[in-house]
């Protein structure tokens, strides 16, 4: 298959004044509009991981991008939705399943200030939307930080929770922060995952395990010919060798 690039948004919020932490993670509501309708303009087409399967797996060809959001912040469904509904693209938001309605208190000794995460009435919002929903586990831990039972109770404890929430199947998982080992791989399988992403940077290769997916990160600053540059160059590739 060619190279097939998923992209990593965090939140899509006006910008956060200066000093603020991870202050590159928000791409403003404008931004991210125009870089969508950029692509779409390009005849690329944003799909959810779902979607992205057949793709990736060498079954489906085309001029593809999977979209991916990490949290599940309530701006993803203010800002980005209108945005993918209107060009016909769907996303996936990978969501902490046991802090629904709270913020992002895990950022906070990073100097981040709180963002809302999405609640369960929201979630149902975003599957209307024809939107997918993922699993980051209950509590946005680091796994490899925790002991073999707290990390199957994170990992499989999520995506269960997010299907008695909203009635639909959770098949796809991020790992938090990118943190994971060949046991955490292990246990997402055991947990019936079909994918699962990391922050490693790259676009998917035939080779690449569905549950070790890299993908490209949209920042900030990330512009509109940068963006093209990633996802139809070798840029990011040859980062990864």
């Amino acid at each position: 298959m060619n190279p097939i690039p998923i992209l990593t948004f965090h939140q899509i919020a006006p910008e956060p004044p200066k000093g603020t932490g991870y202050r590159s993670l928000s791409v403003a509501p404008p931004d991210f509009a125009s870089r969508m309708g950029f692509l779409k303009t390009l005849g690329w087409r944003g799909l959810s991981m779902t979607a992205l399967l057949p793709y990736l797996r060498g079954e489906a060809h085309g001029k593809v991008f999977g979209i991916t959001f990490d949290d599940g912040y309530l701006n993803n469904l203010t800002h980005a939705v209108p945005v993918l509904q209107h060009l016909g693209f769907s996303s996936t938001c990978y969501v902490v399943s046991a802090m629904l309605g709270q913020t992002n208190s895990w950022d906070r000794h990073n100097g981040v200030p709180p963002s809302e995460l999405m609640a369960q009435q929201h979630l149902q919002q975003w599957l209307a939307a024809g939107q997918e929903i993922g699993a980051h586990t209950r509590h946005h831990v680091r796994l490899p930080t925790l002991d073999v039972a707290s990390c199957w109770d994170e990992i499989a404890g999520c995506k269960t929770e997010l299907e008695q929430i909203t009635g639909a199947a959770v098949q796809h998982f991020c790992y938090p922060y990118g943190e994971y080992t060949a046991g955490h791989v292990a246990q997402v399988a055991q947990a019936g995952y079909a994918s699962a992403t990391t922050t490693q940077r790259g676009r998917c290769q035939s080779d690449d395990s569905l549950l070790e997916l890299p993908r490209v990160p949209v920042l900030r600053r990330t512009s509109r010919p940068l963006l093209w540059w990633k996802l139809a160059s070798n840029y990011e590739d040859r980062r990864r060798a």
